[in-house]
């Protein structure tokens, strides 16, 4: 069973997240859903035929995201969904150091 976060559940660092993400997420919303499929396709575009800082400032905003969005989703995510966003997450971050070192 799939679990929401209602106001009342959340506190914190979390509750602020959620406020703070609204209005972006709102916006992402509404696009046309090609326009952030473009987006992710060019920054992992950029990560991997790009060298030194630019792979890795492309992979890096890909990573970002990545992270932003698995931090809201994590409450309703079960352990293999987090667990293959982790995995994600991780091999971001080492292509990242590649390009850098």
């Amino acid at each position: 069973m799939e679990h929401v976060n209602t106001p009342r559940e959340t506190s914190g660092t979390r509750a602020a997240v959620e406020r703070w993400s609204a209005a972006p997420l709102a916006f992402l919303g509404g696009l046309p859903r090609w326009v952030l499929l473009v987006a992710v396709f060019g920054l992992l575009v950029i990560g991997m035929v790009g060298t030194g800082w630019v792979g890795a400032a492309g992979l890096l905003a890909l990573l970002l995201v990545l992270a932003w969005f698995a931090y809201l989703n994590w409450p309703a995510l079960e352990t293999p969904g987090r667990i293959l966003r982790v995995a994600a997450m991780v091999a971001l971050a080492a292509f990242a150091a590649g390009h850098v070192l």
